[in-house]
């Protein structure tokens, strides 16, 4: 792929304004055990441990350009119930600005999932899926008149729960975007993508693409025939296909199709990738990167998100990363070791319902020295499986400094991914990892023998449960500091 200054794309995502319109939902997760069947049907009785929430549908590709180091802004429907408290908390939490519009008629569109044993029990969707009312349509406009001359690109996340069923409406906020000259990127649902026309690009899958194309796709050239031919007769600019092992394939009016292969090295889960490419292409695109260029973006995004653990975002982080390895600059890393709080609380139920002990510590590991890895090391053999909270760039600069880290996030993830003893990396930015230890609920909690065991964040919360807190030996004359110091004098 051409050359891509990441310093400077970084620059211009951060002054980059994105609008999401579409369909807005919560994911709950409630984790638990199965241990007996009911007495009143033969349905297993999940004894739930814990619960977990995230944004879903349009909210998680807004979450992606949050992630990115955008300005994302999000239109769309909520009930009038708690469900959408705690997604307006989710989007203050994420750093998007919430543009969404209570509707009493309608819930707030949820999908609670029931996890134990390894697997998913049942989910429970609570939605209304009829098309929005004239009103709201109008409101919805409205709301999006006020923002387009604040936006570098819209979005239009479907999912098919309502908020494009009308042809009219969804052809009109394609209109306004066009007029303002905006780039409108279409996530697809259903098989009416006539009300999608004249949109720069649309990004279907390939069995979303057979089912409009009413066939099976058996090869590459059936592939280039008739998504050629669809993207003339919708009159789009664009049609970025997503192939999954395939990679993509990027059509458009004036170059010839384009195949790329996909860039994952390991597939863990594919659920959110959609959301991750969309996300991606619009925030390049928005920053006047050409199309066939931001695809190439997207599609190493892909293969990063995939390589993680649960539906998690791409950060920027990752992306430069990964753009660095594709122009020959950098050294790739195992993303699946590294999960957000929701991925990372998923992961550890699989584990404890294998009956395994899980460790947890935390620290800065800026500029990874033998100290670091003896802590880890002698962690890691207290228990099956080793977690490590990791502070952010911003928290550490809050605790050490602005000269500090000396290590970005992605580069002190890495070197700790490459570790044998470490099993997974989740990051947090505050202060301490008091709530993470407190979502997390890890069996024995680690820290160096220079503190006392009543100093231990998350001491009191380990133990209420019945977990442990153990010292173990520091090495001594081993620390970031003294590293610091010797390089400044040298």
């Amino acid at each position: 792929m051409p050359s891509i200054d990441t310093a400077q794309l970084r620059t211009h995502l951060e002054k980059t304004r994105v609008l999401v319109i579409g369909d807005v939902m919560l994911d709950c997760y409630f984790w638990g055990e199965v241990s007996r069947v009911s007495p009143e049907a033969p349905v297993p009785v999940v004894k739930v441990g814990h619960k977990t929430w995230s944004l879903g549908g349009a909210g998680n590709v807004a979450a992606n350009l949050a992630g990115l180091g955008c300005q994302p802004a999000l239109i769309g429907i909520t009930g009038g119930d708690r469900a959408a408290d705690r997604l307006e908390a989710l989007l203050a939490e994420t750093g998007i600005e919430n543009l969404t519009i209570s509707d009493g008629a309608r819930p707030t569109i949820t999908k609670t999932r029931v996890m134990a044993q390894r697997q998913q029990i049942v989910r429970l969707d609570e939605e209304d899926s009829r098309p929005i009312e004239t009103d709201m349509q109008s409101r919805l406009l409205d709301s999006l008149n006020r923002e387009i001359p604040r936006c570098r690109a819209i979005i239009l996340s479907d999912y098919g729960k309502g908020t494009f069923r009308s042809p009219a409406f969804t052809a009109e906020v394609i209109r306004l975007g066009r007029k303002a000259g905006l780039p409108v990127l279409v996530d697809p649902k259903g098989t009416h993508w006539q009300r999608y026309a004249g949109a720069t690009c649309i990004t279907p899958n390939t069995a979303e693409l057979e089912r409009v194309l009413g066939e099976r796709l058996e090869s590459d050239s059936d592939l280039l025939q008739k998504a050629s031919a669809l993207r003339s007769d919708l009159s789009l600019e664009w049609l970025l296909v997503t192939r999954g092992p395939k990679g993509m394939g990027v059509f458009g009016q004036q170059l010839a199709p384009v195949l790329l292969p996909a860039n994952a090295r390991e597939v863990f889960d594919v659920s959110g990738a959609g959301d991750t490419v969309i996300a991606t292409l619009a925030a390049c695109i928005a920053t006047g990167m050409p199309l066939p260029e931001a695809a190439e973006a997207a599609n190493l995004a892909a293969g990063v998100v995939v390589g993680k653990l649960g539906t998690q975002p791409i950060l920027w982080g990752e992306l430069e990363r990964t753009l660095m390895v594709a122009n020959g600059c950098g050294t790739a890393f195992p993303a699946s070791k590294v999960a957000d709080r929701t991925a990372a609380a998923a992961v550890l139920e699989t584990w404890r319902e294998k009956g395994e002990k899980i460790v947890f510590t935390n620290g800065c590991f800026d500029l990874l020295h033998p100290g670091h890895i003896s802590l880890l090391h002698q962690a890691r053999r207290l228990g099956d499986r080793l977690v490590v909270g990791l502070n952010t760039d911003s928290s550490i600069k809050r605790l050490k400094g602005e000269a500090r880290p000396i290590l970005p996030g992605t580069d002190r993830a890495a070197i700790l991914s490459a570790l044998e003893d470490v099993n997974l990396i989740v990051f947090f930015d505050e202060d301490t990892p008091l709530t993470l230890i407190d979502s997390l609920r890890p069996d024995i909690l680690v820290k160096g023998a220079d503190y006392r065991v009543e100093e231990v964040v998350g001491r009191q919360i380990v133990e209420s449960y019945g977990g442990q807190v153990r010292l173990v030996k520091i090495l001594e004359g081993h620390s970031t500091t003294r590293i610091v110091q010797k390089l400044s004098e040298s």
